[in-house]
């Protein structure tokens, strides 16, 4: 058996260095899309006549066929490397453009849901501040009801519509007449010294109503009408 020289080991490790260059490509083949794949294959097939020629090329020509299968080998892996690249550019895109759409899908359900929950947290504080709210100015009007009517007596009954009656029918005026004017003229005066206390004793003593809310100055004008 001859000897191998220099020339033949260099061509053998670039013939084994093809032929596995082909056998990688021909595996990320089957992961592209089928142009990309059909164009390595082209590739892959040069690589492979490149790692097996003939016993007697190899013998008598090593140097041309290390070039071949050297130049074949970058080729492929110029080209595999370029179209696996290419695919992990098109996968990363489709999953950057799935993500945006899912994150584009929560947004746009969790902002459907939002507007109905916050109404309802909105609707229930209005409904509670509504019921707190609507019993205090009806307690002011209560109470302005019950002090106004007393007031707008004093006018309606004063002792000088009293008096042209008294002058006009005799008989009849004199009847109320002596209750009210004790407490309209001669006890008027005295009126300012009694305490409030007093005064609505006073008042509850001549059979009045509506006195129990009155002020000092508004028990005094009852009084004394």
């Amino acid at each position: 058996m001859a000897k191998k020289t220099k020339a033949h080991k260099s061509a053998e490790a670039a013939l084994d260095a093809a032929s596995a260059a082909a056998k990688d490509a021909k595996k990320l083949s089957k992961t592209l899309a089928k142009k990309d794949a059909r164009k390595l294959r082209g590739f892959v097939d040069e690589a492979k006549d490149a790692a097996s020629p003939s016993k007697k090329k190899l013998v008598n020509k090593p140097r041309k066929v290390e070039k071949a299968a050297v130049e074949a080998t970058a080729r492929l892996t110029k080209t595999a490397g370029k179209l696996e690249a290419k695919a992990a550019e098109k996968t990363a895109a489709k999953k950057s453009a799935e993500k945006k759409a899912a994150e584009k899908a929560s947004a746009k359900k969790s902002a459907s849901k939002k507007p109905s929950g916050k109404a309802a947290r909105q609707s229930a504080p209005a409904a509670a501040d509504a019921t707190s709210s609507a019993p205090k100015p009806d307690a002011a009007t209560t109470s302005t009801v019950a002090s106004t009517p007393t007031t707008a007596r004093k006018p309606a009954t004063p002792a000088t519509t009293a008096k042209p009656a008294s002058t006009a029918n005799p008989a009849s005026a004199r009847k109320p007449a002596p209750a009210r004017k004790p407490a309209a003229s001669a006890p008027a005066s005295g009126l300012d010294g009694l305490t409030v206390a007093a005064l609505r004793d006073r008042a509850r003593t001549e059979g009045r109503t509506g006195y129990s809310r009155l002020t000092k100055a508004q028990l005094i004008a009852l009084l004394s009408s």
